[in-house]
């Protein structure tokens, strides 16, 4: 699976007769919204797309702060952001693709072969030397049609039961239940080993290349072909940690309710 593309290949694939369909994903926890952000500068060409409204659906506290949307939401989404069938898709933000690589996932779990981040995200297009734009850009709406389940998804009613390994990759200090800013209850779910999202990435913002990957999921207890389920907050995160395992080498599963949806229900909670 190729997870990523660098600044200089995205450049020359932009200035190519197939250019990717390229996604802004700009979002932070608690807001506010990324457009303001993506108007004052993003990647020339590139469709600004909305987590809260377009990566996930409405839902009740019990479902989760992210659900996953509808596929023929997400179809309708994906289709006016410009992708039709056999179309690369790249996607970024500015926190190293803690946000983008919500969008990643949905669309390689919907079907869409070639899905890369960029690595380092906007600040590595900015470093590198190459354009800014500040429109808002609408394209030619696409063809795309989706089809679900090709990217291993752990429901809600079976994550008790789990023998595989669960990753939280949420911040330490949540996951020992010191803070908790936005759930109901602190602390992780019982059996998970903590493994912060940020620990993906280099100083520069870039993924730490794959050996180091491995070295670091294997301390975690990630073995081949065991399985291994990824949670965080509400779903976001966790697929960049699902990215960091693709590009090391693993396969690994989404448990999109994460501590958000676990936390809303009567269940065990773990800390320290």
């Amino acid at each position: 699976m190729n997870v990523l593309i660098d600044a200089d290949e995205l450049a020359t694939a932009l200035a190519s007769d197939q250019p990717p369909v390229l996604l802004d994903v700009r979002w932070q926890l608690g807001g506010p919204p990324g457009h303001e952000s993506y108007l004052e500068g993003h990647i020339p060409g590139a469709v600004y797309v909305d987590l809260d409204t377009e990566l996930a659906r409405h839902g009740e506290p019990t479902d989760g702060r992210h659900p996953l949307p509808e596929l023929a939401d997400l179809q309708a989404a994906a289709r006016r952001w410009g992708i039709s069938e056999g179309d690369t898709v790249v996607a970024y933000d500015a926190v190293g693709n803690t946000s983008a690589a919500r969008a990643w996932w949905l669309l390689r779990w919907a079907g869409v072969a070639d899905v890369r981040l960029l690595d380092g995200a906007l600040g590595s297009w900015t470093s590198a030397g190459h354009p800014l734009a500040t429109d808002d850009v609408v394209p030619a709406p696409g063809t795309v049609t989706l089809t679900p389940g090709n990217l291993p998804v752990l429901p809600f009613d079976q994550v008790e039961a789990y023998e595989g390994l669960l990753l939280d990759a949420r911040a330490a200090e949540r996951y020992r239940g010191e803070v908790e800013p936005v759930d109901p209850k602190a602390g992780h779910i019982p059996g998970a080993v903590s493994a912060p999202t940020a620990d993906n990435l280099g100083a520069d913002g870039r993924f730490l290349p794959a050996e180091e990957l491995r070295v670091r999921f294997a301390s975690l207890g990630v073995e081949a072909d065991a399985p291994v389920t990824a949670y965080c907050g509400s779903g976001v995160t966790a697929a960049h940690q699902i990215a960091a395992l693709a590009i090391a080498g693993y396969d690994a599963a989404l448990y999109p309710g994460s501590w958000s949806q676990w936390s809303n229900h009567d269940l065990p909670v773990a800390t320290g």
